[in-house]
C-alpha cells in the first residue's frame, strides 16, 4: 500500500460547463452533422469540420468540382431564425478564417470560392443558402 503525505490533489482552474452551454454544443455538432450529410448527398465532398483559427471557426468545408465552399451551419428554431443568426460580424470572421484555411491548403487557393449558409431547423429540411454572403465586405 502506497504511503500518502496527507495533501490533497491539486485543486482545478476549470469550472464544468453550463448546462446550457453543454445543450448548444451538442446541438451545434448535431446541426454540423446534419449538414454534412446532406451536402454528402448534393455531391459535395467534406475536406473539414470545425476549422479553428485565432479568427474564428469554419463549421464545413466542402468541396465540389472546381469549387470551395465555406459553410456556415445555423440551427435555430426556425429557417427564418437560423438565416438572421449569419451576422455581418459572423460573416468577417468566417472570410478571416477562410483566408487561414487557404494558407494550410495552398492546393485549394486556384478555386472557385464561395461562402455558403445550411440552415437548420427541427422537423425540418435543411436549407442550403448558395452564396450566403461574399467576401467584399
Amino acid at each position: 500500500m502506497a504511503k500518502t503525505d496527507g495533501a490533497s490533489p491539486p485543486a482545478t482552474t476549470t469550472k464544468p460547463a453550463a448546462p446550457a452551454r453543454v445543450a448548444a454544443f451538442r446541438t451545434g455538432v448535431s446541426a454540423e452533422s446534419r449538414a454534412a450529410a446532406f451536402l454528402m448527398a448534393k455531391g459535395y465532398r467534406i475536406l473539414a469540420r470545425r476549422f479553428r483559427t485565432p479568427h474564428g471557426e469554419i463549421d464545413l468545408v466542402a468541396r465540389k468540382r472546381n469549387l470551395v465552399a465555406f459553410i456556415e451551419v445555423k440551427a435555430r428554431a426556425s429557417l427564418d431564425d437560423a438565416a438572421y443568426a449569419v451576422t455581418p460580424r459572423q460573416q468577417a470572421r468566417i472570410i478571416d478564417a477562410a483566408q487561414a484555411w487557404l494558407m494550410v491548403h495552398p492546393e485549394h487557393a486556384e478555386f472557385e470560392l464561395r461562402f455558403d449558409a445550411v440552415l437548420i431547423a427541427p422537423r425540418r429540411l435543411p436549407r442550403h443558402l448558395l452564396a450566403a454572403f461574399d467576401a467584399s465586405v
